[in-house]
């Protein structure tokens, strides 16, 4: 079967790393101890669920008019966000997507400042100029979403550049689409990342879709961890539908990036059930590729394995569901209370007062 073939059919292919094939990392490899322990594994399964619980009520808001605009939903790419950000610590860096709200809440930022950010609030995380494409949290050094595709590849390694003339150890996390690939930002990034040896730690949420064009019928090599080791960086492939492989390949990779090892590649083989955006009617993809895929769903594919363990019964997990539901209820009618931003503070942020030196 060709590497196409492969893609086509969503089955997972080798790991790369600088140009070699490696098997693709085990959820116990790279991960510190103590990750193991059911209280993680019950820290990870709340955090995937909160977004998806989240994503699910913004469907519904959005299909009654309370959030406008674009909407790109993170439904089945949870474990990416979730596993990744338990290798990043508070001072490192995260760049965004316009597909951000997953990694957003995993990073950290409320929930009712994101809901107020989709309703255009005052109180939102961008204090309501941004809406769903443009979250942002500089006090969480999440420099938000960004409505370019590959646009927030050269900000990271920017940001991965300043903390690295200041000589410390932080790391930049850069989030981007397999889309990204047919884009000159992404390639100008990745040659000056690894010839600068930028702490930089790139994940490519690979969802085999660039909006509704197969990753496939757009590039001759889909194998895009071997496209970024031709860079010189270490990059190799993991399960984005497995949040406990993906949590290792990242603490894996952020400690070689810390170390001052320059570049990483990680790219996250996963799959949005919904469509591109709510405007999308998704008549580019097989239902039967979609059911496919929705079979791995990785919020119960951890929920399985902690069943099979005896580590999470039907009450635990009702009580988790509520949890997050009530949380998301609070968020909801905090964003609906909130005020939006007043017409005097238009120009607020934009231009400077007269004679002023800020």
């Amino acid at each position: 079967m060709s590497r196409n073939s492969e893609q086509k059919e969503g089955l997972a292919r080798p790991a790369v790393r600088k140009g070699g094939r490696r098997k693709a990392s085990s959820a116990a490899r790279g991960a510190p101890d103590g990750l193991a322990s059911p209280d993680h594994h019950l820290s990870l399964l709340r955090q995937m669920l909160a977004i998806r619980r989240f994503e699910e009520r913004c469907v519904e808001l959005y299909s009654s008019t309370k959030i406008r605009g674009f909407v790109h939903l993170y439904i089945g790419e949870e474990a990416v966000a979730v596993g990744v950000n338990q290798a990043l610590g508070e001072e490192d860096a995260v760049v965004s997507t316009y597909r951000e709200h997953g990694h957003a809440l995993a990073r950290g930022v409320p929930a009712e400042a994101v809901m107020a950010e989709m309703y255009g609030k005052a109180t939102g995380c961008s204090r309501g100029r941004g809406g769903s494409m443009h979250l942002f949290d500089a006090g969480r050094r999440f420099y938000g979403g960004n409505a370019i595709v590959a646009g927030g590849l050269p900000l990271a390694a920017g940001l991965a550049l300043a903390d690295r003339m200041r000589g410390s150890t932080h790391v930049t996390c850069c989030f981007f689409g397999d889309g990204a690939f047919a884009e000159g930002e992404l390639h100008e990034t990745a040659n000056l990342a690894a010839l600068w040896q930028l702490p930089l730690l790139l994940v490519c949420e690979n969802n085999l879709y660039a909006m509704g064009t197969s990753l496939a019928r757009e590039h001759a090599q889909t194998n895009l961890a071997m496209r970024a080791a031709s860079y010189g960086m270490p990059a190799w492939t993991v399960d984005g539908m497995d949040v406990l492989a993906v949590e290792a390949a990242a603490h894996r990779a952020v400690e070689s990036v810390r170390a001052g090892n320059g570049p990483h590649f990680i790219e996250a083989q996963t799959y949005r059930f919904r469509a591109h955006s709510m405007y999308d009617p998704d008549r580019y993809r097989a239902k039967s590729e979609i059911e496919v895929w929705k079979g791995r769903d990785p919020v119960e594919g951890l929920a399985k394995l902690m069943r099979a363990d005896g580590r999470l019964d039907d009450r635990t997990m009702e009580e988790l569901d509520k949890g997050v539901l009530d949380e998301i209820d609070q968020a909801v009618r905090s964003a609906e209370d909130a005020p939006v931003e007043p017409v005097a503070d238009l120009l607020r942020f934009v231009t400077s007062a007269p004679g002023s030196s800020t």
